[in-house]
């Protein structure tokens, strides 16, 4: 059973959700161009410069006409140490060249990788969807961005964290739509890096007498407000031909739905390449009940009927349905067959009433020869290794090396040496 802690923990967390929960349906049926109110979170405020942990934050803002956002999460293992290559001569950042960088007009401060890149390592692409019930989170958060840290590092990757839209403001299908916008952006940002490169290589050569012909100036791709549109840290060490996906309750959800558009998209997301999702306790839902659903629907954390609230509030009343695309992952009507989905890692919990859904759609994965994985972690609940309050406990310590583990299959370049 889980610790007096969590069950306390739950309580409470219960009472305070199922508050928001209700204010949010009455702020809905009472606003006015679909403004509501929420309560307010605690949030993490984004570092550029590498700090204690060893990771650097940025929040982008990529889309005028919405709230979507990004924070980029960058190791500091992405700088390659000049001690690990054998005469290689590169200095890392120091708190004057950092300073140096921020007064010379760069949009921030922080780190900046150098122009030719000898010293930084491409590393894989992890694209994170926070929990919340859909209605709450974001990428952020304190609990979110300590997460993300954590998989950073222990995974060796570069973490984008998604700050979709929320419901009831943005109702289904707009947070989809902001992952699939993520998804593509993510190439748009490779190919943008590619002409990059190519445009000064060229500069180079003609400003040593070689082909190109360049008039020693560097020609930097620029936006319409010239602004620079190539990503620095994503341009010096994202790799997208090793894109994870990973999605975290209803984030899940979601990340499932962009695994579905990267196979329907297929050469036309070049140069990414999603080659595996995690799935941590998704937010799977159906109109006939599992033993699970029957047995824990008043479990912990997330009880059924808050859920339904949250479905509610995400779907519009024409969608709603328990057996929607969006909640049923073994949908009849779902465009993309499961053998060709990616390799799918499944987190669930014991005491989460959701878990046997997630489980028997791994199970339906592992049918068509996909590697379909489930980790089921004694007495935990939902969310166990993603809420601010367990992030310390060594269930969500382990999780998360487990999922590193896993990953490291499908993300390292010599991938084969791993098993699970």
């Amino acid at each position: 059973m889980p610790s007096i802690t969590v069950k306390l923990y739950s309580v409470l967390f219960k009472f305070l959700l199922k508050r928001k929960l209700q204010a949010l349906v009455e702020s809905n049926d009472g606003a006015n161009y679909g403004v509501v109110s929420r309560p307010d979170e605690t949030i993490a405020a984004a570092n550029p410069s590498f700090s204690d942990d060893g990771v650097a934050t940025k929040d982008l803002h990529i889309d005028p006409l919405t709230s979507l956002s990004l924070r980029i999460f960058l190791p500091e293992s992405a700088i390659i140490s000049p001690e690990s290559v054998p005469n290689l001569r590169v200095r890392l950042p120091s708190s004057k060249s950092l300073k140096k960088v921020s007064d010379s007009g760069a949009a921030y401060g922080g780190y900046l990788p150098e122009r030719k890149g000898r010293n930084c390592r491409k590393l894989p692409v992890i694209l994170q969807f926070h929990g919340g019930g859909w209605v709450s989170g974001g990428s952020d958060t304190a609990a979110n961005d300590t997460f993300c840290r954590r998989v950073a590092k222990s995974c060796d990757a570069v973490v984008v964290a998604v700050g979709y839209r929320l419901a009831p403001e943005s109702r289904y299908p707009a947070a989809f739509e902001d992952g699939v916008k993520v998804l593509n952006w993510l190439g748009k940002q490779a190919n943008l890096a590619e002409c990059d490169r190519l445009s000064e290589n060229r500069r180079i050569g003609g400003e040593g007498g070689g082909v190109g012909g360049g008039d020693g100036r560097r020609r930097q791709i620029v936006d319409g407000f010239g602004s620079s549109m190539v990503e620095p840290w994503l341009a010096a060490h994202g790799d997208p031909s090793r894109c994870v996906l990973l999605g975290i309750s209803c984030g899940a959800n979601i990340g499932n739905y962009v695994a579905q558009y990267s196979v329907e998209a297929g050469k036309l997301l070049d140069p990414i390449r999603v080659v595996a999702q995690v799935l941590m306790y998704p937010f799977f839902i159906g109109s006939t009940p599992t033993r699970s659903e029957i047995t824990l629907c008043n479990s912990y954390i997330y009880d059924k009927s808050m859920a339904l609230l949250a479905w509610k509030l995400f779907l519009s009343e024409e969608d709603f349905n328990l057996d929607h695309p969006s909640g049923n992952p073994l949908n009849l009507a779902r465009e993309v067959p499961l053998k060709y989905m990616p390799p799918t890692l499944t987190i669930v919990a014991e005491h989460d009433w959701m878990r046997d859904r997630a489980i028997a759609y791994s199970e339906e994965l592992r049918k068509v020869n996909v590697d379909a994985p489930v980790l089921d972690y004694k007495d935990t609940v939902h969310e166990f290794a993603t809420l601010d309050v367990l992030l310390k406990t060594p269930e969500a310590q382990a999780c998360s090396e487990d999922i590193a583990i896993w990953m490291k299959k499908y993300i390292s370049l010599r991938g084969h040496e791993f098993s699970y």
